[in-house]
């Protein structure tokens, strides 16, 4: 992907996203879960109704200091998006995690998962003060690798974590990238 054609912006008050950039963001979280996408809905079909709160939530949680949406657009309309979170208490607020990583299966393979996590990590360290990222991945779909190849080491693992069907469950891996 050239880098004129993706344009990230950040998000940092819940004023600062409109109705229709809501609507975009809703519309990617439902089309990623429904393509298996492991972004916190684990069972699809999901609607916009189920996702909407969620998303709702995320969004009036945006602070500068404590929560961010980075976000990537292409010819106007959102192609991903992530969220990078720090907790305040001071025993772990050196260090930040990232959440709902995520391209829309219409602009996959185009490199913008890892754009969106450079873009991260350049936020963490310069503006956010971080010195870490951590992150949960779900096992069996790839991501860990994804995520190795962006610097990040995996740090834990919780064998069976995610239980998706009787047959099939799943390891959650903890996974950090220090220095950043």
């Amino acid at each position: 992907m050239s880098s004129t054609s993706l344009h990230i912006r950040q998000i940092l008050l819940p004023q600062q996203i409109g109705a229709d950039l809501t609507r975009e963001l809703v519309e990617c979280w439902v089309a990623v879960s429904n393509d298996g996408g492991a972004v916190g809905f684990p069972f699809p079909p999901v609607t916009a109704a189920d996702v909407n709160p969620a998303a709702h939530r995320l969004i009036s949680d945006l602070d500068p200091q404590l929560s961010r949406l980075v976000i990537g657009m292409v010819d106007g309309a959102l192609a991903g998006w992530l969220n990078i979170r720090r907790d305040p208490h001071p025993l772990v607020a050196h260090w930040g995690t990232v959440h709902h990583v995520q391209s829309h299966p219409e602009h996959r393979g185009r490199g913008i998962g890892a754009t969106l996590m450079n873009h991260a990590r350049q936020i963490a360290r310069d503006e956010m003060n971080l010195e870490q990222l951590h992150l949960a991945a779900r096992s069996g779909i790839g991501l860990e690798d994804f995520y190795g190849r962006l610097g990040y080491t995996e740090i834990g693992r919780r064998r069976g974590a995610y239980r998706l069907t009787p047959e099939d469950d799943r390891d959650e891996i903890l996974m950090a990238l220090a220095p950043l």
